[in-house]
């Protein structure tokens, strides 16, 4: 391709998912895809970022936050499972919790 759209991923960033890819045991083409339009949208969301801060806006940081939340910590995630009486708490939850207390330091 001589002609590239903005937002095509670089040539080893495909090698990079190519060889992921090959490693997973499921659908390959839904890991290719999955991954690719991750890729493309944090592209275009870094491009909106960058205009909005040559206009002068200053709530980037905020919607990039909001665009990409980033998933809860392993304490947060027991924390909100300890909101909840214990016998409504399903395997995983108290899994969670485990996992967290196991990470503590002695």
């Amino acid at each position: 391709m001589t002609d590239q759209h903005p937002i095509t991923p670089p040539t080893e960033l495909v090698h990079e998912w190519t060889a992921a890819a090959c490693e997973e045991d499921e659908n390959t083409w839904n890991y290719f895809a999955t991954w690719a339009a991750q890729w493309g949208a944090d592209q275009e969301l870094e491009a909106c970022c960058e205009w909005l801060e040559q206009k002068g806006f200053a709530f980037v940081d905020e919607l990039r936050a909001a665009r990409r939340p980033k998933p809860p910590s392993l304490a947060e995630e027991a924390l909100e499972t300890l909101k909840y009486p214990k016998d409504l708490w399903s395997e995983a939850e108290v899994d969670t919790i485990r996992r967290a207390l196991e990470a503590l330091p002695e």
